[in-house]
């Protein structure tokens, strides 16, 4: 018998006798036959254990023994468990082991999250334990696919991981929205995007990214929202608006594919309809500009099946508007060029319309709303300090991200996703804090 092998494995073993490290998450049987769902971190599959089995193997008293030993056996108890690996068509799994041996490793008592239903607050409690169930394994499998696919693709098309720190001196976007602190006697404030320092990397290194925790100082009142997250962030020069949205689309198409090619497993014990989620890669997204899509709102807003409030011209959009707009086109959806008005100060006019900027947003189907946000950046020095003073912001604090203006400025562009709200559209989940491992205590969302 080969070395422990993972659940996930079994199926190259079939007709092989295995030996397993698992956790015990249910059981059942009576008379001579126990049933034990066992689990392991890659996957859930069932081992039956025959009672006759045990005594022919270990004799009647022993063998009596551990029958009984494992007929008493706890919820989450871990156990070393031997057995040899057999197709069963009648599992979702497709596979089960006939056990011959079990060793207890450690024992559980009172395990608190029992197989029945717990309300969310409950389960947001015991989180640490919570990941142990199949839907949460399932979507920490899907957001470890997606990371994997991300640096996979930043390495096949030429980018460099640019590290930006997490305390910053200043803004990136809204200042109202900083997590303060004291460095040394000095504020600094936990940083809300990596974008500006990838600019600076940008300039010295060609196609960046970063990958890492950021933090909005905003309650999370949606299920959409978190005060802390993890968002990857891309940069890159020589590149106009639309060739960044070429990059992003080819970007969150990689990922896509990337979970249906890695976690295929995790997408199946979540039931997500696969058949959508390959349409998405196989599908052009749309892209439709920020006028255009007032335009189709109100035109569509006394419809029976709309629940969104009317919109003009100059307003932002709500969820309703972004749920609406994505599943009207059925496929992910840029909406470009939105008002300056309610923008980064950083981003770039659109040319002979200074009212509007070279930005975009990626709206997913299904209900899901932004999952990237980008812009091509103002170059110009003089336009973008003006910009500055007119967001209110102190010039002296932004001298270095200035200077990039300043020394051989070059068209750029980039953008920004947020990871957790790419896991919940990807795995079809209805909260964003189950695509988070830890969620703080301040990010917990009430239904």
């Amino acid at each position: 018998m080969k070395d422990l092998i993972s659940i996930i494995d079994v199926k190259k073993h079939v007709g092989e006798t295995v030996k397993i490290g698992a956790w015990l998450a249910d059981k059942s049987g009576k008379g001579k036959l126990q049933f034990l769902q066992l689990r392991d971190g890659t996957a859930f599959f069932q081992a039956v254990v025959f009672k006759p089995n045990m005594i022919e193997k270990f004799g009647e008293e022993a063998g009596t023994a551990k029958f009984d030993e494992i007929k008493h056996l706890s919820q989450e108890t871990s156990v070393y468990v031997t057995g040899v690996v057999k197709e069963d068509a009648r599992s979702k799994f497709g596979y089960e082991l006939d056990v011959t041996d079990l060793e207890v490793i450690g024992h559980s008592h009172d395990y608190p999250i029992t197989p029945k239903e717990h309300g969310v607050e409950f389960l947001l409690d015991n989180r640490h334990l919570w990941l142990r169930s199949k839907r949460q394994m399932a979507i920490m499998q899907i957001r470890n696919a997606i990371i994997y696919a991300s640096y996979d693709f930043f390495d096949k098309n030429g980018f460099i991981k640019f590290d930006s720190p997490i305390l910053s001196g200043n803004a990136a976007e809204n200042t109202t929205e900083l997590f303060e602190t004291d460095y040394f006697g000095n504020p600094a404030f936990l940083s809300q995007s990596g974008q500006l320092y990838l600019e600076a990397g940008a300039m010295a290194l060609g196609r960046v990214f970063d990958f890492g925790p950021v933090f909005r100082a905003e309650k999370s009142k949606t299920r959409r929202h978190l005060t802390e997250f993890w968002m990857m962030d891309a940069e890159y020069p020589f590149v106009t608006h639309d060739e960044s949205l070429d990059i992003q689309e080819a970007y969150v198409k990689h990922m896509i594919q990337g979970v249906l090619n890695n976690a295929a497993y995790a997408l199946e014990t979540l039931e997500r309809d696969i058949s959508k989620l390959q349409k998405y890669v196989d599908t052009p997204f749309m892209r439709v500009s920020y006028d255009d899509a007032i335009d189709l709102l109100q035109a569509h807003e006394n419809d029976e099946d709309t629940d969104y409030e009317h919109v003009e011209h100059g307003d932002d959009f709500g969820s309703p508007h972004e749920t609406w707009l994505s599943n009207f086109y059925g496929v992910p959806t840029f909406v470009v060029n939105y008002p300056a008005s309610f923008k980064a100060f950083y981003m770039r006019p659109v040319p002979g319309n200074p009212e509007r900027v070279l930005c975009a947003d990626l709206l997913a189907p299904e209900g899901y709303g932004e999952i990237i946000g980008g812009s091509e950046r103002e170059t110009d020095y003089e336009v973008l300090l003006q910009k500055i003073v007119d967001f209110g912001l102190d010039p002296k604090d932004y001298e270095w991200y200035l200077e990039l203006r300043k020394f051989g400025s070059v068209p750029h562009a980039g953008f920004g996703l947020g990871l957790e709200r790419m896991v919940t559209f990807v795995a079809g989940t209805e909260h964003i804090r189950e695509a988070i491992p830890f969620p703080r205590m301040i990010n917990r969302i009430h239904p």
